[in-house]
Formats: C-alpha cells, structure tokens, sequence
C-alpha cells in the first residue's frame, strides 16, 4: 500500500479469571428413597467462575494500599511542575487465571481532587493507543480538567501492562527502529518482492520481541488491562468505575463493561472503536478516513495563496500524494545531522498532522512548503518522530513495540476469502483511490500476526451495555483514524448509549476546547446528566 497503517486499534484480549473446582459424581450408588434425575433432563449449566472482588484467589490484589507519593518533575514539561501530582504502583496479577504465580506492577499518576468534601471518586482515563502513557499524557492534558471536574475528580492516568513504565514490551532497540521507521522497502509495485519484504520484517520484529519480552506477550491483551482497572477501582475504594477513555480507549472501556457490568459507572467513550469490526474492515476504513480527511485538507489549502500543492482544488490531493512517493527515489536533507526524509518518514509526518483539528492544517501546509519549495525535509520528519515516539536525542517510548504485541495478543485477523479480497480492493478503489493505487490482491495475504509466538482465542464480538449502565459515546465526523460510522456501530451495538457528535476534523473531541462537547461530558461526569439524544455540536 502507499500509507502505511498508522492508528493502531483493535479488538480484544482473553483468559478468563478464577479457578473452579472439578465437579466429580459419586461412585457410590444413592441411598434408597432418595429422588434421582429424570436421565432425560441435562444437569444444571455450572455457575459462573468468581472473579473480580468475588474471586478469592485475588483477595490480596484487591487489599491492597497505595503509596502515594510526589512525582518526580520531568523537566521537558516547563508548564506544570510533576511534584504537584502523585504517584504509585497497583500491584495485579501477570495471569489472572493463575493469579498466585506472579504478580506485575502499573504504574500510575493522580491529580487530586481540589475539593475533597465534593468529591465524586475517582476518574480513570485512558489516551489511545494502544502504547499510549496515561502518566505522559496527564502531564500534559490535566488542564481539561479544571473547574468542577478538578474540583470533585481525582484524575488517574495509568500505564497500562506493556506500556512506558508498566513493564514495557521491549523488542527493538533505538537504532533499530530508526533503520526501520526510515526504510522505505522495495518498490511497491514490484509486489513479490515487497510482501516477501514485509513477511521478514514482521519475523524479525516477532522475534525480537519474543527474545526480549516473551514472558509478558501473552498477557498483554486489553481484557486483562480491563481487569487491572477492576483492580484499582476496588483499591481507591469506588463502588463503580467511572471513565474515560479515547480511541483504543473506548475499546478498553468497552471490555470493562463487558468484563465487569455491575461495576460499571460512567463511561465517556470518544473517538470510538467499533469491537465488532474484524481487522481488515478497521484498516481499510481508516485508510478511507485518512485519504478523505487528506482530500479535504488539500482542497483547503489549494483556496489559499501560496499553497505547495498549487490552486487546482481537484488535482491538490495527487500532487501530495505523488510528492510523498517521490521522496522514495529523491529523499530530503534535514537539519538533523545523518537523517534524511523518506517517504516512509514523509507519509507518517503528514497523517500525523491530520489527527488534529484544522486549525493543524496550517502546520501541514507549512511542513509541505518547507519541504516542496525548500528541499527541507526537517518538519515532516519532526511529525514523523513526534509520531513515533523518539524524542530529540534519539529515544523511543516504547511505544511502537507495544502497539502491535497489543494488537496481536487482543486478536489477528483470518485470511480473507478471494471474494472477500476483490470486495475490499474494490471498495478501497472507490473510496480511497490515491492511497490505495498500489495496492493488489496479493497485499492482503499478509502480514499480520502470523510470525506472533502467542495466538490468542479472541474475536471480534458486538458488546451489549446493562440497562443500568448508560454509555456517552463521541464521534466526529470528519475523523480519520476512527472514522465517525464506528462511534454510530459502536453506540447501536452496546444498547444503552447515547451517541453525541462533533461536525468538524480531527481526532477525539472532549477536552479539545468545543464549549458544547465539554460541558455534555461535564455535566454526565458530575451528575449523571446525560445529554438529549442526537445532540450535534460544530467544531
């Protein structure tokens, strides 16, 4: 393909917590007069294994206390003073279906509440991913929360299992993923040679992370982080969880309430994940999102003087597209000693930028102007980096590793049917025909999760919310990476939820500064108010 697939989210996790003892009939025949089973009627199914609080075997996880303490300042965060929040270690299970054999830390960060005689409980967020750091991304979004949320809230980001300081997943090291995130392959158009590619690098970096990290991969999956979160609800003392989750997040969200329904509280799903779309129809449709919300950007600046893509409306879009090819044959200089701009490096820069709101399209436009006209490649590749996770001295979050040991341990998608393969060729040729014009059946053999040394049993699967549990689900309309029918499926599928909708771009909505979608979110978290159906705000 063109793009490479960006956004990394997908369905979810498995194993199931608890132990139940083996029901074994008695070998002795039944006194006389006692009533014996009609031998037509099936015995009674067994209950249901314990888990959560109700499990015995996790009594101990769940008594657990927390030191809280005052975080270390990051001084990369000159805004905010980190010793202003504080931190601790949730112990949880590795296993939860062998919870005594070994135990892992996450790690967490909380923004206290500010008046503590008002105080709700506890609000868990989670930013997406899956990779992504709830600690980092507290450090820099508390902010959203000011005022009465602030105020009645405790703010808790997480890492979750795998993820920045919570036992990452560990597979390439910094000069190997720099080689990797530069390298653009073989031609695409020669498709032997570019799946045989692809079929060594996905190998190489599945035994890369099984030699470093093999222990942790099975136990990675969302469903477990799900029960971790059960874990800590019950720890800060909440009697329901009350959350927030973004894009993977929702998905998160999601497994909660179907992992634990009793305990859930108020969840805020925004920028959702459909959980009951397979892998290939998540990554065809985000790569549609992508090329339309690329397509409106480029309409966009063609309008506006002085745009590198020139003032043909029509033709703005090509003119990126086959720009960002090019630099496969002609990559460019940075100011970054040793480092050029491939195309491989040039695509993530530009769909980077297009998960924000338009007022991010000045900054593309810029990057393409520095790049186009000036033969500067160092404001793609910044994007690209800033993507990526590497920091200005050559290091890596992790994240780029966790991302795909998530997405295979939460479950991979089957080889597609030959009919299945030209119905998806065929949609990507109408709906996406620029960042798909590479791309033949062959593509679609792989690959995927093929070489993971951990195979799980998950599917993608609809999931249904309690009648006393209503959901907020957000969607944009103009989202790239999930696209707005996924909040519409996802809404439908749980049941009990109410879909409010930002008409605008970008990715995610609550927190970004629309007065309408915060003050829904709002007044759901505060007081249950949830806002009227089919409410619309415009960006």
């Amino acid at each position: 393909m063109t793009a490479a697939l960006l956004a990394g989210c997908s369905p979810g996790g498995g194993g199931t917590a608890g132990n139940v003892a083996d029901a074994k009939p008695s070998s002795s025949p039944a006194p006389a007069g006692t009533p014996t089973a009609d031998p037509g009627t099936p015995p009674p199914p067994p209950p249901p294994p314990p888990k959560g609080q109700d499990d015995p075997a996790l009594k101990d996880f769940y008594a657990q206390k927390l030191a809280w303490k005052a975080c270390k300042d990051d001084p990369e965060t000159e805004e905010k003073d980190e010793a202003e929040f504080q931190c601790a270690t949730l112990r949880v299970p590795l296993d939860y279906a062998n919870p005594a054999v070994r135990s892992i830390e996450v790690a967490l960060m909380r923004h206290q509440a500010a008046n503590s005689e008002a105080r709700v409980g506890t609000l868990l967020v989670n930013p997406g991913g899956p990779g992504g750091s709830g600690k980092d991304w507290l450090k820099y979004a508390y902010g959203r929360f000011d005022g009465a949320m602030h105020d009645r809230f405790d703010i808790i980001g997480f890492d979750p299992r795998g993820v920045g300081e919570s036992n990452p997943i560990q597979c390439l090291d910094d000069k190997a993923r720099d080689r990797d995130n530069a390298d653009d392959g073989p031609d695409p158009k020669d498709h032997a040679a570019s799946n045989a590619y692809s079929e060594q690098k996905s190998k190489e970096f599945a035994d890369a992370c099984q030699a470093k990290s093999g222990d942790l991969l099975p136990f990675v999956g969302t469903r477990n982080v799900a029960r971790d979160m059960d874990v800590l609800r019950g720890v800060v003392g909440d009697s329901e969880l009350h959350y927030l989750g973004y894009s993977y997040g929702t998905y998160l969200g999601s497994l909660y309430l179907e992992e634990f329904p009793d305990k859930a509280g108020r969840l805020v799903l925004d920028a959702a994940v459909d959980p009951a779309e397979d892998p290939l129809e998540k990554s065809v449709n985000q790569q549609i999102g992508f090329e339309q919300a690329f397509t409106r950007f480029a309409k966009d600046c063609a309008a506006r003087a002085g745009c590198p893509l020139g003032r043909n409306a029509d033709k703005a879009a090509l003119v990126g597209v086959d720009f960002l090819d090019g630099l496969r044959t002609k990559p460019l200089t940075t100011r970054e000693q040793g480092r050029k701009l491939t195309s491989s490096l040039g695509w993530t820069g530009m769909i980077s930028l297009l998960y924000g709101d338009a007022e991010r399209w000045k900054w593309l436009r810029d990057a393409f102007t520095y790049a186009m006209r000036d033969g500067d490649g160092s404001a793609l590749l910044y994007y690209a980096d800033n993507y990526n996770g590497r920091n200005e001295e050559g290091k890596y979050d992790g994240s780029m590793d966790a991302l795909p040991a998530v997405r295979c341990a939460d479950g991979a998608a089957a080889a597609p049917s030959p009919e299945r393969v030209q119905e998806v060729l065929a949609k990507l040729r109408k709906e996406a025909p620029l960042f798909s014009r590479d791309t033949v059946a062959e593509d679609f053999d792989g690959p995927g999760c093929e070489f993971w040394p951990y195979k799980t049993p998950e599917k993608a699967h609809t999931i249904k919310a309690p009648a006393d549990s209503p959901v907020l689900v957000i969607g944009t309309t103009g989202d790239p990476a999930t696209p707005y029918a996924a909040s519409e499926r996802l809404a439908e599928g749980l049941g009990n939820a109410t879909l409010l909708t930002l008409e605008g771009e970008g990715h995610a909505a609550y927190g970004k500064g629309n007065a309408c979608i915060d003050d829904a979110v709002d007044k759901f978290f505060l007081d249950g108010t949830m806002p009227p159906a089919g409410t619309r705000c415009v960006q």
